[in-house]
């Protein structure tokens, strides 16, 4: 950043320089802009500008942009406020009061179907997808016809939107209401859906706008400001665009906090509905307490101790998953020192997880017939994850990965070995969109043996995708999965989570991060953490620095 900042500054003044380099910096921490007064901006002299004109930056209301950034908030609020004030086909929502159960619920119907733009927030288990389900068997029986869109910002998160979809319109209260084309919706990433291809340009845009009536992303809080811009400008006139998310959660991974900004903004106040009535976490369940403590405000001198009131710290155990158990959740501290006998341990208390996983996989390769064992297989991997805030060190991701396999290995001697990086049971993650394999970043697939052309060989399944791919045709980078970061696990849910903060993490932690840990977890929550950098998180509350808002507001 520095060097970068130099060679764009050349000729001008050392003060000009470090602005710069600030506003690197700032960017890639996800800020779109920061905040500069008159006097600094002046030493960037022809480099800078006013809005409405070119140059590499943007000066305006006392906010310093890249003029790439400052483009893309300026197009994001013209296109919300042209779909804030965009007429579509209304309808009464008198027939479907019944379908719905709580107040918020049926005001976000009531909202949907009077307007073109409806936010739905609400934390885990609030019923986010249960709303929309009903929603849009409301929509569909209203207005005959409809074209219906749904995305997510990752292919786990449309996977993990399709199932939750299917299930609660397989209610029962629903059934006159949904026809065989809402029973078939397929959910996909919002790359496909915007037809972005390796060059980055979409293929629907406001001149040639996406073709149906209803557009549904789910997961909206990663929605960074330039797949924001996208999406909200390939929205036809006459379309009606929900988004649904936790603004608590992480904001995306690229620049901006679009949903969060959104959350914020006076004039959209009618388009936004939050949900409150958990159905996930019931009073007195445990992930649900720890999800409301973390969102609070403590004093850093009571913080641990209000926490371990909560939760009393004890040693990690294997925890035995099944149908309506009741939430358990498990802190243990790491010592200020370690040795490698104590990492050791650790890596075989985050392995009891894999257990059922282990199981499934050998009765897969004991089996006559494999395919029947598959759903089984996919079932118990999606019941556990460990989940990590930092890639390099002991307890970081490519160590926690190394070390999980390696235990896989050993349990399943009998039944497979490595060849090169494959074996059975494999877990893999795409790092980035490959368009000749038709695969995203952040697809997962495991690693299974099939006989192909008479021979055995080593094929990934990708169950967002339904797909088989052979082994041999991904690229080398693709990433061993059985370990995420946090920020890759945004979009997915798992019965248990066993989440790992140790000392080298302290500067990356916050609240957000905690709690978009805690929350993929349905059922169970196992916190392997450093005392200091768990005190340092619950702490800290990340707020992005953007000039959408003001944008909106002044409208």
């Amino acid at each position: 950043m520095s060097a970068w900042s130099q060679y764009i500054a050349q000729g001008l003044s050392a003060p000009a320089q470090q602005l710069i380099q600030e506003l690197l910096l700032a960017m890639q921490s996800g800020h779109s802009c920061i905040q500069a007064l008159p006097e600094q901006v002046q030493a960037l002299q022809h480099l800078v500008a006013q809005p409405q004109h070119i140059a590499p930056f943007i000066y305006a209301e006392q906010q310093l942009y890249l003029y790439r950034y400052w483009q893309l908030e300026h197009n994001l609020a013209q296109h919300v406020l042209r779909l804030q004030q965009a007429q579509v086909a209304q309808f009464s929502v008198d027939d479907y009061q019944d379908l719905l159960s709580d107040a918020q619920q049926k005001q976000a119907l009531a909202a949907v179907a009077r307007q073109a733009l409806t936010i739905i927030t609400g934390g885990p288990g609030t019923g986010k997808t249960y709303t929309l389900a009903r929603i849009i068997a409301a929509l569909n029986q209203a207005l005959p016809d409809l074209r219906i869109a749904m995305a997510a910002p990752t292919g786990k998160a449309a996977q993990r939107m399709k199932e939750a979809l299917q299930n609660s319109f397989s209610d029962a209260k629903l059934s006159h209401l949904v026809t065989a084309d809402l029973k078939h919706l397929n959910p996909v990433t919002l790359h496909r859906l915007l037809g972005l291809g390796m060059q980055q340009q979409a293929r629907y845009s406001a001149q040639q706008p996406l073709p149906f009536d209803v557009v549904v992303v789910d997961e909206a809080s990663m929605l960074d400001l330039n797949l924001a811009s996208l999406l909200f400008a390939a929205i036809g006139s006459g379309s009606r665009l929900i988004l649904l998310g936790d603004a608590h959660q992480l904001a995306s991974v690229d620049v901006g906090a679009v949903l969060a900004d959104l959350q914020q903004v006076e004039h959209l106040a009618a388009h936004r509905v939050h949900l409150h009535t958990s159905r996930r976490f019931k009073a007195g369940a445990l992930i649900g307490e720890l999800a409301q403590f973390i969102q609070q405000e403590h004093p850093a001198e009571q913080v641990l101790t209000r926490l371990e009131q909560l939760l009393p710290p004890m040693q990690l155990q294997a925890i035995e998953l099944h149908a309506d158990m009741a939430d358990v959740v498990q802190l243990q501290y790491l010592p200020d020192s370690l040795t490698n006998e104590d990492y050791a341990q650790y890596y075989d208390q985050l392995m009891l997880g894999f257990a059922g996983y282990v199981a499934a996989l050998k009765r897969y390769v004991d089996s006559d017939e494999p395919e029947h064992d598959l759903a089984e297989v996919l079932a118990r991997f999606d019941e556990y994850r460990i989940l990590t805030a930092i890639r390099q060190g002991q307890l970081g991701l490519y160590q926690l990965n190394q070390q999980i396999e390696k235990r896989i290995l050993q349990q399943l001697a009998l039944h497979t070995t490595k060849q090169g990086d494959w074996y059975v049971g494999r877990a893999v993650m795409m790092t980035y969109n490959d368009y000749q394999l038709g695969l995203s970043n952040g697809d997962i697939g495991i690693c299974l043996q099939r006989l192909r052309d008479g021979q055995w060989q080593f094929d990934v399944y990708f169950p967002s995708l339904e797909k088989w791919l052979p082994a041999p045709r991904l690229p080398k980078n693709i990433e061993t999965a059985f370990a995420l970061t946090i920020h890759k696990s945004q979009g997915s849910e798992f019965k248990h989570t066993a989440l790992v903060l140790d000392r080298y993490a302290a500067n990356l932690l916050s609240r957000e991060l905690i709690y978009t840990a805690i929350t993929r977890a349905k059922s169970a929550v196992s916190i392997l953490a450093d005392k200091h950098s768990l005190q340092q998180a619950l702490m800290v509350m990340t707020t992005r620095q953007s000039g959408l808002q003001k944008k909106l507001n002044e409208g």
